[in-house]
């Protein structure tokens, strides 16, 4: 895919000579015609390179080279200014612009330059890339299992790419919230607020005006006009979570929102522009709850533009070891402990464990045992019980008589089915049963209540 170029000068003439030439070179180029503008489709082109010229209405190029900077966009910026006008490009460059050149200019050097600032700004995400490959993790999220490498891979492309909606998806506990929180620190939105809400917490009413807000006396307890979150984050991002909890009247009123980017407080009648991305993020699976006609079609497309899958800890344990050093190492230096890491016991147990409470359980787990512990190397015996009585075996497809389809199943109905056939092999003796299914006569019993089976004496 070719580079994108925005060209941004005054002069019409000079916009078109530019592109042209670029084009003919293989770039592909987005015109601006002030700063403003510029400022603007940086966030909504995702250029690779902008060419600005330093004097400009309405926005001139050194405010709009620090409204860039201001927001920690590092994107290259080459800067176009008069003979007169070298101390303003030194400025620039002063300000974090990659280089500047001067009219009248030579179209071979504007070549060169650009071709140099793009080759240097690919060299630092590289740079970028391979530290936060090497100390195993992208930003805050800590993890180097092949599940997670693709994570970051999509959240990598997410740098400069001002997606206007991200569903993230994940069982409790696996690392959502931390996930919206790196897409916002590190996207093109990153100097603009990040403002949370819970979908679980608010009735609709009040949802509506925590989202929109209200203007004052649009009912009883509206003594105030309110600004809601998605005016509120101008620029920034706001982070539903558990969007699967949503009212359908409420994602009715979403999904308008969204599709027109913009909305309404509640009790106004004037619109109001939305320039604020939505991440949201849910444990539920959305494609069921579709089926079921508790979630909204449209509204999941809508929100399904970008969706990213944080994988249960279970399903990348080689994550554990670092995983583990990390919460060590922060909760040292919270409570001015001198803990070495675990024994290869203690590992093996963790490495085991099934986390049903995903990545926030094991950090809870080494919180306790750090803070109850006595020496400075975790062993076996200062793990909880569930860990160390655990005897889940680790997860593997050797042996297994059962082979998956291409596309897929009903994995509650083969529980049931399995479960149907082994009492009716026996009879209906239910330890019988629980031995041919390899588990206790407890679990089986649980099991029958589950799928509502008729449980007798066992």
């Amino acid at each position: 895919m070719p580079d994108t170029i925005l060209v941004c000068d005054d002069e019409e003439l000079i916009r078109w000579s530019l592109c042209e030439y670029l084009q003919q070179e293989g770039f592909e180029t987005v015109e601006a015609a002030n700063g403003k503008e510029c400022v603007d489709k940086v966030r909504t082109q995702a250029p690779t390179l902008v060419l600005m010229d330093l004097k400009m209405p309405v926005m001139d190029g050194l405010t709009a080279l620090r409204t860039l900077r201001e927001s920690d966009n590092d994107l290259p910026v080459v800067m176009i200014t008069a003979h007169g006008g070298v101390e303003s490009a030194i400025e620039a460059t002063r300000l974090g612009a990659a280089d500047y050149i001067a009219k009248p200019f030579d179209l071979r050097e504007v070549l060169l330059i650009v071709r140099r600032a793009i080759s240097s700004y690919a060299l630092r995400r590289e740079v970028h890339y391979l530290r936060d490959r090497d100390r195993g993790g992208y930003g805050q999220i800590v993890g180097s299992s092949p599940t997670m490498q693709r994570v970051f891979e999509t959240l990598r492309r997410l740098e400069s790419i001002d997606a206007p909606t991200v569903l993230i998806q994940g069982e409790s506990g696996s690392g959502k919230e931390v996930v919206a929180r790196t897409i916002h620190g590190r996207g093109p939105r990153k100097g603009g607020p990040f403002m949370e809400v819970d979908c679980t917490s608010l009735p609709e009413q009040l949802m509506e005006s925590e989202l929109f807000g209200h203007e004052r006396g649009s009912f009883t307890d509206a003594r105030t006009t309110k600004r809601g979150l998605l005016e509120v984050a101008k620029g920034g991002v706001v982070f539903l979570d558990e969007i699967g909890e949503l009212p359908l009247g409420m994602q009715s009123k979403l999904l308008r929102v969204l599709e027109n980017r913009k909305f309404r407080r509640v009790g106004g009648v004037a619109d109001i522009p939305m320039d604020t991305a939505v991440i949201t993020a849910t444990n539920r699976n959305l494609r069921e709850e579709v089926r079921a006609g508790r979630f909204r079609e449209d509204l999941f497309f809508r929100l399904h533009v970008v969706p990213i899958e944080v994988p249960p800890l279970r399903e990348r344990r080689e994550d554990i070891p670092l995983l583990a050093r990390t919460f060590i190492d922060r909760l040292n230096k919270s409570f001015g402990r001198q803990i070495q890491g675990t024994s290869g016991k203690a590992m093996e147990l963790l490495q085991k464990y099934r986390w049903p409470g995903n990545v926030r359980e094991l950090r809870n787990v080494i919180e306790r045992t750090v803070i109850l512990m006595q020496g400075d190397l975790i062993q076996a015996e200062d793990l909880p019980p569930e860990l160390r009585f655990s005897d889940a075996p680790l997860p593997t497809a050797a042996g297994c008589p059962f082979v998956l389809p291409e596309d897929g199943v009903d994995l509650e109905a083969v529980e049931k089915g399995l479960l149907i056939q082994a009492l009716q092999r026996t009879s209906g003796n239910q330890s019988a049963a629980a031995r041919l299914l390899g588990i206790t006569r407890y679990a089986l019993r649980y099991r029958m209540e589950k799928f509502v089976l008729a449980t007798g004496p066992g």
